[in-house]
């Protein structure tokens, strides 16, 4: 069973039994020409054309020019013989089966055979006949049983490449339109983790800075017992600016997330308060000093809040961290660059306050977003964060 699909398919061997039966009827009802009174083949004789076309029908898909090589020579018996209507129609299929599911090539080349072919039953007839009316008349049945399915086939193949062709474009639209769909999502997706990024490094600068300094000195407060009054009140009044700093960052990021970035610009962190911001980093074994070297020049906004950010952190880092001793600030505007130097003494008893290894992370990606560069590290007795953020075109624009 399945060889016998390699060789034809279902469609096509119930056309041959259906080509079959109608031409048995066609002969019994005497549907076919005969050439003169003294040349009638009988029914049995005419019956080998129409077996021998019908037996070619099966191959019409799968092996056409085999099927149409197979019927040829039965189809001019039966022209001789004096053609019959139902052959005529078979062979007809024959010929456009071979056009439409063979080769390109096949179907032109035949084109040429069966007008050359009708022609030369044109000039034979009238030869024959001694009449021209008939050699035309001959040509257009030729023409017809011949030509027209070869044209047919040839019509039906072009619609069904053009059908193709437009099949084959629609899918590529599909996938595009899919992909473009997929980037969508994906730059969608980026977008939000780059702006949760973005936030998580705004809120971790903006309280860890702030409750860092309020944890420190309460816990001074509340642990060293021998503070005088002075020392309260200098611990309570550090408290209560980096509580009040600390709520006023928190109102200006609020702005931000419902307004986006348009919101209250002049309310963002500038360099120019790094004095402020150095002079309330202080413990009671810890002092922090600010250095200046350079002429501010006009910065981005992007790379100001940065370099504000990288000595926030840094300075945090030093209060939970660093040993007894003095934190140095740099800050240096140089050759298209903000170079920005944190050293702080290392810690001899371990961390004051437990800490994530988020703010490092920050600090990289601040400068990192910038196109900039960033150590963190110990540097012989301190701790140093080095951060260089470029200020032109290209740090700018990043």
């Amino acid at each position: 069973m399945h060889r016998l699909r390699r060789l034809t398919t279902r469609q096509d061997a119930l056309i041959a039994v259906a080509a079959l039966a109608g031409g048995l009827v066609v002969l019994a009802a005497h549907g076919y020409t005969v050439w003169s009174p003294g040349w009638n083949p009988s029914f049995g004789l005419r019956l080998i054309p129409l077996l021998g076309l019908c037996a070619a029908i099966p191959l019409r898909r799968t092996a056409p020019l085999a099927g149409l090589l197979l019927a040829t020579p039965f189809n001019f018996a039966d022209v001789a013989f004096g053609p019959s209507l139902a052959t005529a129609m078979i062979y007809g299929d024959v010929l456009y089966a071979a056009s439409l599911y063979g080769r390109r090539r096949t179907a032109e080349w035949l084109l040429g055979a069966t007008l050359a072919a009708s022609a030369a039953v044109a000039l034979a007839t009238a030869a024959a006949l001694r009449g021209v009316a008939v050699g035309v008349l001959a040509a257009s049945v030729a023409g017809v049983v011949w030509v027209t399915p070869v044209l047919t086939a040839m019509a039906v193949r072009e619609h069904r490449s053009r059908a193709e062709a437009e099949r084959a474009r629609a899918e590529a639209e599909r996938e595009r339109a899919e992909q473009v769909a997929r980037l969508a999502e994906m730059d969608r997706r980026a977008a939000v983790t780059a702006e949760r990024a973005r936030m998580a490094r705004e809120l971790h600068d903006v309280i860890a800075n702030h409750l860092s300094a309020v944890a420190l000195h309460s816990s001074a407060v509340l642990k060293v017992r021998s503070l005088d009054r002075e020392a309260v009140d200098r611990a309570m009044e550090v408290i209560r600016e980096n509580s009040v700093q600390g709520l006023a960052e928190m109102r200006r990021m609020i702005g931000l997330l419902r307004e986006g970035d348009g919101a209250d610009p002049a309310a963002r962190p500038r360099l120019a308060e790094l004095d402020r911001l150095v002079r309330h980093t202080a413990r009671s074994d810890l002092s922090a000093r600010l250095e200046v070297a350079g002429e501010q020049p006009e910065l981005p906004a992007a790379v100001e809040l940065a370099a504000y950010r990288i000595v926030q952190e840094a300075l945090t880092n030093a209060l939970k961290h660093a040993g007894p001793g003095r934190a140095d600030v740099r800050l240096e505007y140089a050759r298209g660059n903000v170079v920005i130097d944190v050293l702080s003494p290392l810690g001899q008893d371990g961390s004051r306050l437990p800490g994530t290894g988020s703010g490092l992370v920050g600090m990289r990606e601040r400068a990192a977003m910038l196109a900039g560069r960033f150590a963190a590290g110990p540097d012989g007795s301190r701790w140093r964060v080095h951060a260089e953020l470029p200020v032109d075109s290209l740090g700018g624009a990043a």
